[in-house]
């Protein structure tokens, strides 16, 4: 992939590797412990193993599913995926980017908005029309910043979350 260099308002510039899992197999168990903590925890009967799981079936490269990396040097600064049918209310929606994820020292710098543009460039590449995607934030936060549309607010485990979606056209 490319690199991406970006800075928050009170931070020095980052400049970010945006590379696949695939390329970095060691750091599923990483991300598996960093979306179990996140949100993994939301699920009934869920552990850090059954997350692994999940996470090691998107080693890939080519096709959905699939995780990205976003490094600074060898430090793993967050990751992302390109999931498939994420919620189970929204059969007819296929491709979800989702378990964006930064890790704390690393927010505010532009990371996921560079995370969530990789994953919306490799769908489209995919030939993927549309992608949608859940958000806590209820005002859309940095998707609606990247043109997301929202679809409408749910309670998705128990938490309230908006749906939207981007179109990727041809």
């Amino acid at each position: 992939m490319r690199p991406e260099a970006s800075a928050g308002p009170n931070s020095l510039p980052v400049l970010m590797e945006l590379v696949f899992l695939a390329d970095r197999p060691e750091a599923a168990s990483t991300l598996a412990r960093w979306y179990f903590d996140e949100w993994g925890h939301l699920a009934e009967n869920n552990s850090v193993e059954k997350v692994l799981g999940k996470v090691a079936a998107t080693i890939n490269r080519d096709k959905a599913p699939l995780s990205i990396l976003a490094t600074d040097g060898n430090q793993i600064a967050g990751g992302a995926q390109l999931k498939m049918r994420e919620m189970e209310r929204y059969p007819d929606y296929e491709f979800w980017p989702g378990n964006v994820f930064v890790q704390a020292e690393y927010r505010g710098r532009g990371v996921a908005a560079s995370m969530a543009k990789e994953i919306a460039r490799l769908a489209k590449s995919f030939g993927i029309p549309a992608l949608y995607l859940q958000t806590q934030r209820l005002d859309g936060g940095v998707y609606a910043r990247l043109g997301w549309k929202p679809v409408e607010p749910v309670n998705y485990r128990g938490v309230e979350v908006l749906v939207m979606k981007r179109t990727l056209g041809a």
